[in-house]
């Protein structure tokens, strides 16, 4: 037996947890992509269903607001002097 020490890295206890620490490093950017792209399309989802809700809602705004322009029945029915000259 000889008495040199072992040939290999300075640092043994890297040589044990090297492979935990890679699969770790590469499992923490795939959760983190993934979690990224879910949440783009979690986006796009809720845009495509609270699109037709605003439009709606821009929609009932309109009618509400542009109501007291349409002419009544009576308004309709009473003949005004405008123009008679």
């Amino acid at each position: 037996m000889s008495d040199s020490p072992k040939s290999g890295s300075r640092f043994p206890g890297i040589r044990r947890i090297w492979r935990p620490v890679a699969v770790t490093g590469a499992g923490g950017t795939v959760v983190a992509v993934w979690f990224e792209e879910i949440m783009l399309y979690a986006q796009e989802i809720l845009a495509l269903i609270f699109l037709p809700i605003m439009a709606g809602l821009i929609f009932l705004l309109d009618i509400f607001i542009f109501r007291s322009r349409t002419p009544k029945r009576e308004d309709i029915s009473i003949p005004s002097e405008r123009g008679a000259k």
